[in-house]
């Protein structure tokens, strides 16, 4: 593989990651609720989760993937599901906190590896990432050299990138959460409860091709 042709893929391995999506949605949401700590241990679990599709793709499942038409979309419907859920119930603790009831916000203990779980289980529910990257290293492959070497260097570049970018990503969330106290730390919770709803509905109406 040309360095060229290298800097391509991390070029455009970095525009998918700037993208929106429901990882995306959930890493926002999180960081901007519940801080730092929490963004970053959503990345964490994202990461986790990319990097085992990513190994999938470069040992040939992608193609597997692509003949289990309803497993795959029973996988999607249930993250769909699941981020939704997520934004509900962030929407309902923000508005009961408003009414005087006890949210889930800054103020209520939190377990913290439940923010890993919901980055891992999130990536996990959307198999279309693994039949993009099938379809998306292959670009970027020199025939004449080794498959197995260039497709172990693309994949550890591609998850490292996403996840420089999430971390971006969160840091930038997670700042703004210093800025909101009160009524304006309820109405970040409810934002952040409407992204994931977002982030739900897209995964949703993501299709196969």
């Amino acid at each position: 593989m040309s360095p060229e042709l290298y800097a391509a893929f991390v070029l455009a391995s970095a525009l998918l990651a700037l993208t929106p999506g429901p990882a995306m949605s959930l890493i926002v949401a999180n960081s901007a609720s519940f801080g730092l700590r929490a963004g970053m241990l959503t990345v964490a679990g994202a990461s986790t989760g990319l990097a085992l599709l990513v190994t999938g793709a470069t040992l040939g499942m992608s193609s597997v993937m692509a003949l289990m038409a309803d497993g795959f979309d029973l996988i999607r419907w249930a993250g769909a599901a699941y981020l939704v859920w997520l934004g509900g119930r962030r929407l309902f603790h923000a508005l009961s906190a408003g009414a005087g009831v006890a949210g889930e916000g800054a103020g209520a203990v939190q377990p913290r590896g439940r923010w890993f779980w919901q980055g891992l289980a999130v990536t996990l529910s959307n198999p279309k990432v693994l039949l993009f990257l099938g379809a998306f290293f292959p670009q970027f492959v020199n025939p004449a050299s080794s498959l197995a070497v260039q497709l172990g260097l693309l994949g550890i570049t591609f998850v490292v990138t996403i996840m420089v970018i999430d971390a971006g990503v969160a840091v930038m969330a997670g700042s703004t959460r210093r800025f909101f106290t009160g009524a304006r730390m309820r109405t970040a919770d409810a934002l952040g409860g409407i992204l994931l709803v977002c982030g739900g509905l897209w995964l949703a109406l993501a299709r196969r091709a």
